[in-house]
């Protein structure tokens, strides 16, 4: 009950609308769809604020912007001309939840500073545990979700070709993958 009095009203309504089951969104892109399930109970929160991304488009047609084989794949922030959105305001890092940086899941990409993550996030395509809590001065990287739909696609693309792009000097896929439509959908 305490999850649900820290959420927002539209959140409420969005939760309302998918029933008890847990809330997902669908990522369609240019190489192909995966869906991520959300974890509210454990990350209330965070999934507010990816919700509050979703549900305003911010997230269509940017791209994959960080791709490190083995690590992680990284998106939330750049258009094809490397232009970065302007987010919101950061939010607290829920890193402490309990959930663990495994293959997988997906969690708030953020600076050094705990609290920084706004829109970035990445989906770790291994077990990736020096991720995790360990204590207030490694307060980890909250993972909000885990991918329920698509994984191969993803694990795939973590292994492309990639290179430097704009302003990054590398790591950058050499063909992009740009998100083309994003939906909140019940997880079946």
């Amino acid at each position: 009950m305490k999850t649900i009095l820290n959420l927002s009203l539209s959140a409420l309504l969005l939760f309302a609308t998918i029933g008890n089951s847990a809330p997902a969104v669908k990522f369609e892109t240019t190489a192909g769809n995966f869906v991520i399930e959300l974890n509210a109970d454990k990350a209330p929160v965070t999934v507010e604020n990816f919700l509050n991304y979703v549900n305003s488009g911010f997230y269509e047609g940017i791209i994959f912007h960080r791709v490190i084989a083995d690590f992680m794949i990284q998106v939330g922030g750049y258009n094809e001309d490397f232009g970065q959105k302007e987010p919101d305001q950061p939010i607290v890092n829920e890193g402490g939840n309990g959930l663990l940086n495994n293959l997988g899941t997906v969690a708030m990409a953020r600076t050094s500073m705990p609290d920084s993550a706004t829109s970035q996030f990445f989906i770790n395509v291994k077990d990736n545990s020096f991720l995790n809590y360990q204590d207030e001065n490694n307060p980890g990287y909250a993972v909000f979700g885990k991918v329920s739909q698509g994984m191969d696609m993803l694990l795939e693309l973590s292994q492309r070709p990639t290179g430097p792009g704009g302003i990054f000097p590398s790591d950058v896929p050499v063909t992009p993958v740009v998100i083309l439509k994003t939906s909140v959908i019940e997880n079946k």
